[in-house]
């Protein structure tokens, strides 16, 4: 979906320091993430994204990596108050553990860095009536490797992220060629969204809408759940990749 051009022909607009764009109604619902026909529709969808975004670079766009992701995102919920001081030392000796695996892993894995969507998950796109997906939110794009933008509609026991990463891969390989080895950045891809995704709320949370939009951020078991989520994604790093076999 295209933004709307003025009379002037411009799409991109200011008010004081703000820029923005303005788009054509358009109504929608969640995708549903057990129906196959919408995953590979999805799929196909990303891949036709890609094709256009592996013909050109960003300039001035940040990178998915277990530094920027990872590395920054800890530091911060370490020198953050928000963190209590009996959970720092568990929480920084999880995380060491965490970040070593997720960068042999990730160093490990050749896969090529293209143009992203960059937060790309079921929250990002409206299904129409014509079985059509509208993508929206691009505000973190950012290069890194193709899995960044299919993985977050990977979920549940193996046996369900497996079927469902076929329904994604069939219809994205009907567009373009998806590089296998990238299956490995799956869990240590979801790692560092794990982190990341607390430190985001964290550097904001002064900003009264976050607490509002995010309550659960200041309850007393959070940093308790956080943590155990990040022993099980430990866990999680541990288990045999998913597969793949285009037919």
């Amino acid at each position: 979906m295209t933004p709307l051009k003025s009379n002037e022909g411009q799409s991109l607009h200011h008010h004081g320091l703000f820029r923005f764009s303005l788009f054509p109604l358009s109504g929608g619902r969640s995708p549903e993430l057990d129906n196959p026909e919408q995953l590979a529709v999805i799929g196909r969808t990303i891949a036709r994204l890609h094709l256009v975004a592996a013909t050109r670079e960003f300039q001035h766009r940040p990178f998915v990596d277990a530094d920027r992701l990872g590395e920054e995102s800890a530091d911060y919920l370490l020198a953050s108050p928000l963190l209590p001081d009996d959970q720092a030392a568990i929480y920084e000796s999880i995380i060491d553990d965490l970040l070593d695996v997720v960068h042999e892993q990730m160093d490990a894995t050749s896969y090529h860095e293209l143009c992203l969507h960059g937060d790309f998950h079921p929250g990002n796109i409206l299904w129409s009536g014509d079985n059509t997906p509208v993508l929206f939110d691009f505000d973190d794009t950012a290069t890194g490797p193709a899995m960044q933008d299919l993985w977050m509609f990977i979920s549940g026991d193996r046996r369900y992220a497996q079927a469902r990463l076929g329904d994604l891969l069939d219809g994205y390989s009907e567009f373009r060629e998806f590089d296998t080895r990238e299956i490995a950045l799956i869990e240590p891809l979801r790692t560092l969204r794990i982190i990341h995704y607390a430190a985001w709320i964290a550097r904001r949370w002064e900003d009264p809408a976050f607490g509002k939009a995010f309550p659960f951020f200041a309850e007393p078991g959070f940093w308790d759940e956080h943590i155990q989520t990040l022993r099980e994604q430990r866990a999680s790093l541990d288990n045999p990749w998913l597969s793949y076999q285009d037919f």
